[in-house]
């Protein structure tokens, strides 16, 4: 089987992109096209080690601990980063749906839940039990699949 690993210029934007959580969520974006990319990037590397979690879990590729560890760390920062790319009128040139902004509370609780949920992966992904962390892996992608559901636009 095939293994797939971190390398280098992943590990070093996974962790300036720790670095920045807390910068994140007041980022301050002078062009609404520089949040769609800021989030844009942001959910792009999350769905890459969400990807590779998944690989792992059906056997695409070998399963190791440490690499399922460390993409589900990946994940867990990732998943904190998009949400103050959100500008009123950000809907305009991406897939973000209106929806967002009418209805915020909505949003912002599914926010919350994957912020939860890729934390929990990534707790149960180091004490290494497969099972729970397939589980944790399927409600995860749950909320994903509601939030693109809700607030994101169909796309070729």
């Amino acid at each position: 089987m095939e293994r797939v690993t971190m390398n280098g210029k992943t590990a070093v934007i996974a962790v300036l992109s720790g670095a920045l959580v807390a910068f994140a969520a007041e980022a301050q974006f002078t062009k609404v096209g520089d949040a769609i990319d800021y989030r844009q990037g942001a959910f792009s590397i999350m769905s890459h080690h969400f990807t590779l979690i998944s690989r792992a879990l059906k056997g695409e590729i070998a399963f190791d601990a440490a690499e399922v560890t460390a993409n589900a760390n990946l994940v867990a920062t990732m998943a904190k980063l998009p949400w103050g790319a959100f500008p009123v009128g950000s809907d305009a040139g991406s897939h973000a749906k209106p929806e967002i902004w009418k209805n915020p509370v909505k949003f912002k609780q599914l926010q919350d839940q994957l912020v939860s949920q890729t934390e929990k992966l990534a707790a149960l992904a180091k004490e290494g039990d497969r099972a729970a962390i397939k589980a944790a892996f399927g409600d995860t992608a749950k909320t994903c699949k509601e939030c693109h559901d809700s607030f994101r636009s169909k796309h070729e």
